[in-house]
């Protein structure tokens, strides 16, 4: 059985998320990069987290703890973000287990379109 993608679709990992990570396609809208992008820390995935970031905002380095286990994500709303749009807005609470500890992180994650493709720009956590 094929393993199920860390970002809650239902779907295999491979045909989801998996997909956009190789880069054998690209979101098609803001809210299906925000769950690439959760799926890529789920994994420790840097080098998507890098390129799906804007180059304006992107940090020299991201570096996903490997103490932190991302188990769930959940979608509050989206604003924008569609296929056709040029910007998006989506709200999230990322589920984590880290130290023993359960926690949440709730952010407001801004998307553009950045030469045709949908990148992060920044967060507002809650």
């Amino acid at each position: 059985m094929a393993k199920k993608c860390p970002c809650g679709t239902g779907a295999a990992y491979g045909e989801c998320c998996g997909r956009l990570h190789r880069g054998e396609a690209e979101a098609r809208t803001a809210e299906e990069l925000m769950r690439s992008r959760f799926s890529a820390f789920a994994v420790q995935d840097e080098d998507y987290l890098l390129r799906s970031w804007h180059p304006a905002t992107r940090p020299d380095r991201v570096e996903p703890d490997p103490a932190t286990r991302w188990t769930r994500l959940e979608i509050v709303r989206t604003e924008d973000g569609g296929p056709g749009d040029g910007k998006g807005v989506v709200e999230f609470r990322a589920h984590y287990t880290a130290g023993g500890q359960d926690g949440v992180l709730h952010e407001v994650s801004r998307f553009v379109r950045h030469d045709g493709a949908w990148v992060y720009v920044r967060g507002k956590v809650h």
